[in-house]
């Protein structure tokens, strides 16, 4: 049996890279992805172009298991390449649904990787099926082929625009042609795309740690709403949608990206360090010492002891050589799967009182493994704190979230909280103060700076009757009003 030893944590989405005209591509793509390998872990796939054909691998697992160049890169010859590590938020997790995905149009070859989730492609494939359109993958990501391959536009890139005007959702695009490598962000950005060069090739990827690992420079973030054509001609901008202001997803901040990637142009660690002074401030507990559920607790408890001036000792030591999953022959076995994960510091807590930190809680069931083997470890006291406010709400843009009921502070106050996991203390740091980290006074209730429905409620748009009527999951529209 296989069970997740993340399952206290929200799902990653996944990862998209391309790479345009480098003797290189495919190597420097599957190092891209390598560095991506957070965003997904299921399944990977690269897409190659040698000017004349197009030549494709997908594999199930991790990219250094699968792209070594005995194995598989110099199955992929060519100075273009686009590659995509997945999640599936939708389709499972079997190679027909593994991206890129590639279709021949009249136009030539067209290959597409997606990082996000289309609210209303359920809808949309319905509507084309029964028009007489035959889908290959249970995939959203195969909606926005057949819609680009079944456009009445001459030209791909009118295609493409045409496609997109009809989808709806949060999503970071990256496509190749015989000619082009098309990058396209949502409208609201809520899913992250940025934009670097190597040498004289222009680079795409969803984080610039993609970039550090192949010695790209970063030049800018892609903007919201805005589609990157690069050709032999160099770059053109290209923005097709009523102009709105740019809300991207706050998780991406507090726990998806990783810690060494730039968000906006600034430093993921240092906001996250940030939200754990914030949270020490609004903090009131004495204790011995502060210690995070490693690793993406790390950064917010050094600025939580930075701030508060208690000592940050490490009171849970990782095991980084554990998978994702593990497989798990007995009940007993699986009762101590987060012991697989993290193991106490006995010297270091026993007898004390010590401030727990980590960066969300979703279930709750990993938390309360974890302060349960602190206390059986000798722990006098344990306080938790929470860098990001309570997880009430699902996403519909590219985060696989539990539904509402599985939600832990959707169900439950604080206080209930609390006996569940077993601290003596528990506290998530406020909206505001994710805000006040983040360079705001406060949060602006009109008019909100990032996607924060995790939180609040509030989505980006209210939902249409028409597409609630026509999907499974309460989906939202995304497009609805400014289209």
């Amino acid at each position: 049996m296989k069970i997740n030893l993340n399952e206290d944590k929200l799902k990653e989405e996944c990862g998209v890279f391309g790479i345009y005209d480098h003797k290189d591509a495919s190597a420097l793509t599957a190092l891209g992805l390598h560095a991506l390998q957070h965003r997904g872990q299921e399944a990977c796939g690269i897409v190659s172009f040698d000017g004349k054909n197009f030549f494709l691998e997908k594999k199930l697992g991790l990219v250094g298991d699968n792209f070594t160049k005995e194995q598989t890169i110099n199955k992929l010859p060519g100075n273009f390449a686009i590659g995509h590590n997945r999640y599936s938020t939708t389709g499972a997790p079997i190679l027909r649904n593994v991206q890129p995905f590639f279709a021949d149009l009249y136009t030539g070859g067209i290959t597409v990787a997606h990082n996000g989730n289309l609210t209303n492609s359920i809808y949309l494939r319905e509507k084309m099926i029964k028009d007489g359109a035959i889908f290959q993958t249970t995939s959203d990501t195969e909606t926005i082929v057949q819609l680009i391959a079944r456009s009445k536009r001459i030209k791909t890139i009118d295609k493409v625009i045409d496609s997109l005007f009809q989808i709806q959702g949060g999503y970071a695009l990256v496509m190749l042609t015989n000619k082009k490598l098309i990058a396209v962000r949502d409208p609201y950005g809520i899913r992250p795309l940025v934009l670097g060069k190597i040498d004289k090739s222009y680079v795409v990827a969803s984080e610039t740690c993609a970039f550090d690992i192949i010695g790209a420079k970063y030049v800018r973030d892609i903007e919201n709403g805005e589609i990157v054509v690069i050709t032999n001609n160099g770059l053109e901008s290209i923005k097709p949608f009523p102009k709105i202001r740019a809300r991207p997803c706050i998780f991406e901040y507090i726990y998806f990206a990783r810690p060494d990637s730039l968000m906006s142009g600034k430093s993921v660690y240092e906001f996250r360090k940030k939200f754990g002074e914030e949270l020490a401030k609004e903090s009131n507990v004495d204790a011995d010492l502060v210690s995070p559920v490693p690793d993406s607790g790390v950064p917010a408890a050094i600025g939580f002891a930075s701030q508060s001036k208690f000592p940050f000792e490490l009171g849970l030591i990782r095991n980084h050589y554990v998978g994702r999953t593990f497989i798990e022959p007995t009940q007993h076995i699986r009762q101590l799967g987060v012991k697989l994960k993290h193991n106490p510091t006995t010297s270091l807590i026993k007898n004390k009182k010590l401030i727990l930190i980590d960066d969300s809680i979703v279930r709750g069931t990993t938390s309360k493994k974890i302060v349960q083997m602190l206390y059986d470890a000798g722990a006098k006291e344990v306080h938790m704190r929470v860098s990001s406010p309570p997880i009430k709400f699902p996403d519909f843009y590219g985060i696989d979230t539990p539904s509402k009921d599985q939600l832990l502070a959707a169900n439950m106050s604080v206080q209930e909280m609390t006996k569940f996991i077993g601290v003596k203390t528990l506290q998530f740091l406020s909206v505001d103060g994710i805000y006040r980290a983040m360079g705001y006074k406060k949060r602006n209730n009109l008019s909100p700076e990032f996607t924060d429905h995790y939180f609040t409620g509030e989505y980006p748009v209210i939902p249409i009757d028409d597409t609630n009527r026509n999907m499974k999951d309460n989906q939202l529209s995304l497009l609805s009003n400014i289209r």
